[in-house]
């Protein structure tokens, strides 16, 4: 029998590249959630508040809803509880430096032929692949 995971990731895909186009078509804008949350963050985003915790509500509730009727698999998550906060922390400081981040760049940048987002897509690929390399077969910490 076939694994079933990867059709869960299409799906995935699919809703994340539907969302991506509609919030370009309805309010002229890129979904970068970095930018969505940094706009909270530094209150930048002020005349767009609302819209972006709306954003943030369907970011956080639709996957909870999601496992409330589905169910959910083990994830694997690492046990440490500061390796997730150091990981997280170093995403937020990469998008920061990026000026953008998965869903900026990889979805949105890529599907509009945008050099810097296929460029800034490429580096956080890699980058990504090092740290693993690094922290999980190399130091073991993963």
């Amino acid at each position: 029998m076939m694994p079933s995971d990867w059709i869960w990731g299409f799906c995935g895909g699919l809703i994340i590249g539907l969302a991506a186009a509609l919030y370009l078509l309805i309010n002229g804008r890129v979904m970068g959630a970095s930018g969505i949350i940094g706009g909270l963050v530094d209150r930048t985003g002020r005349d767009s508040a609302n819209e972006r915790l709306c954003f943030l509500a369907g970011l956080v509730g639709v996957p909870a809803i999601l496992v409330l009727m589905v169910g959910s698999d083990d994830t694997q998550l690492i046990q440490s509880p500061s390796i997730v906060i150091a990981a997280g922390l170093l995403v937020g400081l990469g998008t920061r430096l990026a000026n953008g981040c998965t869903s900026g760049h990889g979805v949105c940048g890529i599907s509009r032929l945008s050099l810097r987002g296929i460029v800034a897509t490429v580096f956080y690929i890699l980058a990504g692949g090092l740290c693993v390399l690094l922290f999980r077969h190399v130091l073991g910490v993963i």
